[in-house]
């Protein structure tokens, strides 16, 4: 048995993406119960030359929505990255969510070659399918996950592996 390019993907940034949701709303709950104004931990960064919390989310949610829309063979809607509350980002990961769901097997599966061109600090490198999902998308995905579940763990929110990597199915 093999695995398509579609199964590769959508699901697993669907399922990822709704763990990330639930991290989310225990990072409001957290503030709320402890009395933090909830843009501490928005702005939260494990370093200061990294992003903060904030921008991490956004950018995990990109990499979801723009992979699933370049395999399949279109640009992803643009998404304005204005999110100043744990409600406003998960209202943004409900909104990728509900874009990958558009997103037929069909148009993904057999892009394995398709060339897929995107610029990377400043100049364009271009890769097969295949290649953008397993050596860049994915691996920028999960950075920023991680990265947002680190800094909310970093700052006292209760969240461990499970919230992270999820039920078993």
């Amino acid at each position: 048995m093999s695995i398509t390019m579609y199964q590769a993907s959508v699901p697993q940034f669907i399922r990822m993406l709704g763990n990330l949701k639930g991290i989310l709303e225990k990072a409001a709950a957290h503030a709320a119960s402890k009395k933090i104004d909830e843009s501490v931990l928005l702005n939260a960064r494990l370093f200061p030359d990294m992003f903060p919390l904030t921008r991490q989310v956004q950018i995990a949610t990109d990499f979801a929505r723009g992979t699933g829309a370049r395999l399949s063979g279109v640009e992803p809607p643009a998404v304005e990255d204005k999110e100043q509350s744990f409600a406003e980002l998960a209202a943004r990961v409900d909104v990728a969510i509900a874009y990958l769901r558009t997103l037929p097997a069909a148009k993904i599966d057999g892009s394995e070659t398709r060339e897929i061109t995107r610029t990377i600090r400043g100049a364009p490198k271009s890769f097969a399918g295949i290649d953008y999902l397993i050596q860049y998308s994915l691996p920028n995905f999960y950075f920023h996950l991680a990265t947002t579940y680190a800094i909310l763990r970093h700052c006292g929110v209760e969240v461990g592996k499970g919230d992270f990597v999820g039920a078993f199915a």
